[in-house]
């Protein structure tokens, strides 16, 4: 029989339910494996999330064609209608357990889109939402509550597993048998209470402010370099970069840098000294780790420092000098745009880099990971 009955479960409605049963452990056990996968295996850890967020989407929309099912069907009477606060409790474990399926996936389908270059949802839809902006500290703290959430998902589990085997081994009445052969248990009608669904969002509702209270704050401000002395001195400017990781580009910046600019207008030659504070850098969700010994290895080499010389080429200019980055030196060549109105210079460039070339990431050789090419992008204006 495919519809509820007043005392068993229909085909259909057990078929979603250990459908859903198999896709959420599946879930939950690849989600903890990939978060405990180490960096030094890169590839796998985000093979891993991907199927992890791809089996989301499906648990998530399985969740909802169980749910939407559940509420055009006739609701099983409980089997031991006296027992009021056991299945009180029972039907806020269920509450819960449906709140869990439908916020779990959206908080982490929030969190990724929030983001670039992690991971793919493994679909040809996109990897953004509507509504949704990319924004660093938005994913961090969807992270937080996608977390705490899973965690209420694995708690609501267990404690459904545990009184169902109750059910099975100490009662013996019947119910397991309902969702798994559709045998008839119960009596009377199911009385439908609004306490469960007030626990279920008490629950949700500590959850949510526990992550909110636990989640990453922006990182404490960096020590800022001195001003350097110059000749051209630069009152704003931008220096960018971008890489593609997981075949999405992913942009970075550096808040903190000085520049000491010699340049003769007149000649259209100079010389420059570019001097950055590599602690300021910010890429995201991946911060840290650009920080870390993999990548720039802040703790070891806090600055890089480009020093090059200015001459004119074509209808604009180049600046050519060594980069020395994590004590590798190598060197760059950074075509720009300049024009100079009464006195202020507006400067625009691009170089492409190789991130190989300064032993960054050198323990990510697959470029399909992390790329190889940066594209650097330099604009400032500057008073002389």
């Amino acid at each position: 029989m495919r519809q509820n009955t007043k005392a068993s479960y229909g085909s259909v409605a057990r078929s979603l339910h250990w459908l859903t049963a198999l896709i959420i452990l599946s879930n939950i056990a690849l989600g903890l494996w990939a978060e405990r996968i180490p960096l030094e295996q890169m590839a796998l850890k985000v093979q891993v999330f991907s199927f992890h967020k791809t089996l989301g989407l499906a648990a998530l929309v399985v969740a909802l064609v169980r749910i939407g099912w559940a509420l055009t069907q006739t609701r099983p009477a409980p089997v031991h209608p006296e027992r009021r606060l056991e299945t009180l409790l029972a039907e806020a474990v269920h509450w819960t357990l449906y709140g869990s399926m439908v916020l779990v996936p959206v908080t982490g389908w929030i969190e990724h889109a929030a983001t670039d270059g992690f991971a793919p949802i493994l679909w040809p839809l996109g990897q953004g939402l509507p509504l949704v902006p990319k924004s660093p500290a938005l994913a961090m703290v969807m992270a937080q509550v996608h977390h705490v959430f899973a965690f209420l998902l694995i708690g609501s589990v267990v404690l459904h597993v545990a009184g169902a085997i109750k059910h099975a081994v100490i009662d013996r009445d019947g119910v397991l048998g309902r969702m798994t052969r559709g045998v008839p248990a119960g009596r009377g009608i199911a009385a439908r209470h609004a306490l469960p669904a007030l626990v279920a969002v008490a629950v949700f509702g500590a959850g949510a402010a526990y992550a909110l209270a636990t989640a990453p704050r922006d990182a404490a401000p960096v020590a800022t370099l001195e001003q350097a002395a110059s000749e051209w001195q630069v009152t704003d400017g931008e220096l960018g970069f971008a890489v593609r990781q997981m075949g999405s580009t992913v942009t970075g910046s550096f808040a903190d840098w000085t520049a000491a600019i010699t340049f003769d207008p007149d000649s259209g030659t100079g010389a420059v000294t570019v001097t950055i504070n590599m602690d300021s850098v910010t890429i995201g969700t991946v911060t840290d780790q650009a920080k870390g010994a993999e990548f720039f290895d802040v703790a070891a080499h806090p600055t890089a420092v480009f020093e090059g010389t200015i001459r004119p080429e074509g209808a604009g200019y180049v600046a050519e000098g060594p980069l020395r980055l994590r004590d590798q030196q190598m060197p760059v060549t950074l075509p720009f745009d300049l024009t100079i109105t009464d006195g202020v210079a507006v400067m625009q460039g691009q170089a492409v880099m190789d991130r190989r070339d300064w032993q960054v990431g050198a323990g990510y050789a697959d470029e399909r990971t992390v790329g190889f090419q940066v594209d650097l992008t330099v604009a400032l204006t500057a008073t002389r």
